[in-house]
């Protein structure tokens, strides 16, 4: 099996959403769970919409910028860099 079937923690990182920034103004109890709502589906989706049903695992919704963390293949990254509204996908490093 090569490298490219490995699966590896990425994190994936949205272009400026305004309804996204509309949600994170709001600070109330109700505004965060709208805002962690709304990135959830909205990370899903891209996810479904992009990759093969069950060929990645999505690990947490990041709320604090707007991305999500991804174990999945070095190829599936690079189809998740040229996705829609994808800012950027970066590989996590781990820190010795």
């Amino acid at each position: 099996m090569g490298s490219s079937r490995k699966t590896e923690l990425y994190f994936v990182f949205m272009n400026y959403d305004p309804e996204y920034e509309r949600l994170r103004a709001d600070r109330t109890k109700r505004g965060v769970y709208e805002l962690d709502s709304y990135l959830s589906r909205k990370h899903d989706q891209l996810l479904a919409n992009t990759l093969e049903h069950g060929s990645y695992k999505k690990t947490l919704s990041l709320v604090i910028v707007d991305g999500f963390g991804v174990e999945i293949t070095e190829d599936q990254a690079n189809v998740l860099r040229s996705a829609n509204g994808v800012r950027l996908v970066e590989k996590n490093q781990e820190v010795s």
